[in-house]
């Protein structure tokens, strides 16, 4: 018999494993799964005898299973057991590289690690080295193709370069359905390096658990729609909170025997995913920056006018994908560095910040991002009894962070979700020029082109709030609702917007005289600085 052996693969479904005469057909395939076993249906016949078949159903990992198909196959068939023995081997040996081959196609290509050019290096560190980088990082992300949301775009631009820190941030956007928050994410991700980045559409309730120790680690997940990641939302916060996440298992060993074996995966990762329910991912959303998307008519109007130039042609696609590299590049070169904030003490929130502890983190976070993105504009010291190198954030960049996230501590300061605020801000425009103080609900939600269970849940939430109610009416022929409050968004505004105003006033003053520190009250103090000396080198 001629010992050369082949296995034929192109039907996954209908393998074909030809030595010699003997022709060995694996009906259904092999599992790829659970290597501890090899399960197959085989045919087997002599060539120019396809009448003459023997058929067995076996695991091939069976000492038992296998003699007796050797035995079995050998009398039907008609050749020796030894013989046949070797064919056997054979194919469990070449069924055994043809699994191994195909699990490690299916293993997800890991992006290697770009090396720069000394150019590409030199023009990433003339970036990070330029005057108003924040404002210049905002072009440069208008101009990649990411039309409007200029405030949200660099905010999420900041946050995804926190994973490279020992404390990312993370992101939620939030918006009705088409408002772009799917476009942002995708269009922001784009300026990130794909080493750096892992997009989840959707997982099992264990998957997290399944990545390789520090496969994660320093990551940035993108989640397309969280709907779709209902299931491992546990182990997400688990891994935002704690920065890592564990699961003990029981595995059989060779001999059968039970035994316990603990998965570990470590972060940081930085995490960024986009829906429409703020309220049913609450636990999450407090873990994030949130982001409500411009669903303005002067937004449609720019998205609709960009739609139009690329259909026609007219949008310089290469250069925006020449300016996403650049920046990639100018993330490749950010280094791991300390930050301190000598001005963390004096920043306050509004009292009427919901969840304050987890939003004050949330701002200490983002004015340290500002600084590390400044890093190449920062002077590296080092604390002489450590030996830790850092560098500190400025005025500047607490001010940034103010004025960045004041949208977001004003969301966070008012009771009512987006969605509530935004209809009853059009509903006090609407009646402003309508020049009345009530309304029935018949009447706006024909004006508005709402459906009756989306009007329904606004108008129950602002009367049970308070913002409105009922003078008249009853279910059958209708409500009529007043307007209770009308200005309280800007009372909101003023007050978060004198807060500030009043906190970067004290830090101004503080910076312009170190020995003197103010009490909560605004009242200035004697402050013994208590920070170690440090020295400056250059970088």
């Amino acid at each position: 018999m001629d010992k050369k052996a082949k296995l034929i693969t192109e039907n996954p479904e209908l393998l074909l494993y030809l030595e010699g005469k003997l022709h060995i057909t694996v009906l259904g395939g092999i599992k790829l799964t659970g290597l501890d076993r090899l399960k197959v249906t085989l045919k087997l016949i002599i060539a120019g005898k396809p009448s003459n078949a023997f058929r067995h159903n076996l695991d091939l990992y069976n000492s038992m299973q296998s003699e007796q198909l050797i035995e079995k196959a050998s009398e039907t068939l008609d050749i020796s057991s030894s013989e046949l023995s070797q064919v056997i081997n054979g194919l469990v040996t070449a069924l055994e590289n043809y699994r191994g081959e195909r699990l490690e196609s299916m293993k997800p290509k890991q992006p290697e690690k770009r090396t720069l050019s000394e150019t590409e290096r030199k023009a990433a560190i003339t970036f990070l080295k330029s005057p108003n980088l924040l404002q210049r990082t905002k072009q440069v992300i208008a101009d990649s193709g990411l039309i409007g949301e200029e405030n949200n775009s660099l905010i999420a631009y900041l946050t995804y370069t926190s994973r490279k820190r020992h404390t990312p941030l993370h992101l939620m956007c939030l918006g009705a359905s088409g408002t772009g928050k799917t476009w942002l994410q995708e269009k922001v991700s784009e300026l990130m390096p794909e080493e750096d980045k892992l997009e989840i559409t959707s997982l099992s309730s264990n998957a997290f658990y399944y990545f390789g120790r520090e496969e994660l680690k320093h990551k940035l997940l993108l989640i397309e729609d969280l709907d779709g990641a209902e299931s491992v939302l546990y182990p997400l916060r688990e891994l935002q909170s704690k920065r890592k996440i564990s699961k003990t298992v029981t595995l059989k060993d060779n001999k059968g025997n039970l035994k316990t074996v603990t998965l570990n995966v470590e972060g940081p990762v930085c995490v960024s995913g986009c829906t429409t329910r703020e309220q049913l991912y609450e636990d999450n959303a407090n873990r994030c920056i949130l982001l409500y998307m411009d669903n303005s008519i002067e937004q449609d109007k720019k998205i609709m006018e960009y739609q139009r130039k690329l259909s026609a042609g007219q949008v310089d696609e290469s250069g925006q994908h020449k300016l996403k590299e650049q920046i990639k590049n100018v993330q490749r070169i950010l280094k791991p560095i300390t930050v301190k904030n000598p001005y963390a003490t004096y920043l306050q929130l509004p009292e009427e910040v919901f969840k304050p502890r987890r939003t004050m983190l949330l701002l200490l976070l983002f004015t340290e991002t500002i600084t590390y993105y400044h890093q190449y504009q920062r002077s590296l010291k080092t604390d002489t009894d450590t030996g830790e190198q850092y560098i500190e954030s400025t005025l500047e960049d607490v001010e940034a962070a103010f004025t960045l996230l004041e949208t977001t501590l004003l969301k966070k300061s008012d009771e009512l979700n987006d969605a509530c605020r935004s209809f009853f801000e059009k509903l006090k425009g609407y009646l402003k020029e309508k020049d009345t103080e009530s309304f029935y609900s018949k009447e706006i939600r024909s004006a508005f082109r709402l459906t009756p269970s989306s009007i329904g849940r606004y108008l129950y939430e602002l009367e049970r709030m308070g913002y409105i109610k009922i003078t008249r009416g009853n279910r059958y022929k209708g409500f009529e609702y007043k307007v209770q409050s009308w200005n309280d968004l800007e009372s909101l505004q003023q007050s978060s917007k004198m807060l500030v105003s009043s906190i970067l006033e004290n830090i101004k003053s503080v910076s312009r005289n170190p020995a003197v520190s103010h009490s909560g009250d605004g009242l200035p103090k004697v402050q013994k600085d208590s920070r170690k000396e440090a020295v400056t080198q250059s970088k």
